[in-house]
């Protein structure tokens, strides 16, 4: 693959507007992917790695490439196979012959939301290629992948976010034979130019004002000097966490929290009526706007 072809998922939002934006990165994620595994598995394969200077590459090298179309549930994929001088190369992610993924690009995604640990990386190849993988085959695929990971995770960002949406996802998962609450940690910048990109993504135990803080000190060591406005829900401290790290942002509770705190005082037969009326509140322009705001439900 060409230097640089791995694009970072920050170029990849600002190109999303549609559906069929996401369908296209999530398509040009799953190739990339799948070339960076046959690399790992050719690696393997000869015992050496590419543009190596180790080790005795006479009994067999590299030979070029075969190009091959994929048919997925992202449309048609081109994709280039490996080839070895001797012939003896057969591709276990994709088996020669092959032309259908049978549900591949699901365990790939898998791959990056589990993680990348070695033990879950093993577990899923042998998903996907129905055979025991080695330790160091797994090694081979995972120093292809991670640094596509910690390239994302510690980009760079742009000093002056005027919105931030800071927001936590609960959700189980299997950890040592055990099923435990996890929380991930997401935050969404709108950037000076209008353009949305997910700023980072961490991994907690359960949601709490501490981690929120370490969460805004990592922006603010990846090149944040300023957040205008942040959003956020009603945790305990976490406003307190936010200006820790950015003493001069104007803390905003999300519109949603507000709402759904709201219609906690609303009867059932009267939600209708309530959240049209708020939604000409939040819709308005100006305080005075919204406060002219009759209600429909009186």
């Amino acid at each position: 693959m060409q230097d640089k072809r791995d694009m970072t998922i920050k170029e990849l939002a600002k190109d999303c507007r549609t559906i069929e934006d996401v369908h296209t990165m999530l398509k040009d994620l799953f190739r990339d992917t799948i070339q960076q595994l046959f690399e790992a598995e050719m690696d393997d394969h000869l015992g050496y790695t590419k543009h190596s200077t180790d080790g005795d590459h006479s009994g067999n090298s590299r030979n070029g490439y075969s190009k091959k179309t994929l048919k997925t549930k992202f449309g048609n994929t081109e994709i280039r196979v490996p080839r070895d001088r001797n012939g003896e190369f057969e591709p276990h992610i994709v088996k020669k012959h092959e032309t259908t993924t049978n549900g591949l690009e699901e365990q790939i995604i898998a791959l990056y939301a589990k993680g990348m640990s070695t033990r879950d990386i093993e577990e899923h190849m042998k998903d996907l290629y129905g055979i025991d993988v080695s330790p160091a085959m797994v090694s081979k695929v995972t120093d292809k992948i991670m640094p596509m990971v910690a390239e994302w995770q510690c980009r760079p960002l742009d000093r002056v976010y005027p919105i931030v949406f800071l927001d936590a996802i609960h959700f189980k998962v299997r950890q040592e034979n055990r099923i435990v609450n996890k929380a991930a940690y997401s935050v969404l910048g709108i950037s000076m130019s209008g353009h949305k990109d997910i700023l980072g993504i961490w991994i907690g135990e359960h949601e709490s004002a501490s981690f929120w803080l370490n969460v805004c000190t990592d922006l603010k060591s990846r090149g944040v000097e300023d957040i205008l406005i942040a959003c956020k829900d009603g945790l305990a401290g976490f406003s307190e966490a936010i200006n820790a790290a950015f003493p001069r942002t104007q803390i905003q509770l999300c519109v949603i929290h507000q709402i759904r705190n709201s219609m906690k005082y609303v009867p059932f037969k009267e939600e209708k009526a309530v959240l049209a009326d708020l939604k000409k509140v939040y819709q308005a322009l100006t305080l005075e706007e919204a406060e002219s705001v009759q209600c429909s439900h009186r």
